[in-house]
């Protein structure tokens, strides 16, 4: 299980979200490749400088976070399996407290 609840999710829906953007700024360049002017071709230039840069950057933050959800799920997995009492006691406790709070309403 790579995400973990709600954060997973919208972690999982803005990595989408910028790999669509970034898809749509590739085919406005290659769809505009044909424009003429010189003021044209250096800001598409720099653009695609730009986007070559997010496109690694998405792809640093990716692996980083990745990783991180690993290395949190590695430290989870030794804590339970290290104190398997402590382990049920909060998951106890904390079904008890959303117990109580969704009986409130």
């Amino acid at each position: 299980m790579e995400s973990n609840g709600q954060y997973g999710s919208t972690r999982d829906r803005l990595l989408d979200d910028l790999k669509l953007i970034l898809r749509d700024a590739e085919d406005l360049l290659r769809s505009t490749s044909q424009q003429a002017g010189e003021g044209y071709q250096v800001a598409r230039a720099k653009f695609e400088s730009t986007l070559g840069m997010a496109k690694d950057n998405l792809s640093d933050v990716e692996q980083i976070v990745a990783e991180n959800a690993r290395v949190a799920m590695d430290t989870t997995d030794r804590y339970v399996k290290e104190n398997p009492w402590q382990a049920v006691g909060v998951g106890a406790l904390a079904g008890l407290v959303v117990g109580l709070i969704v009986g409130r309403r």
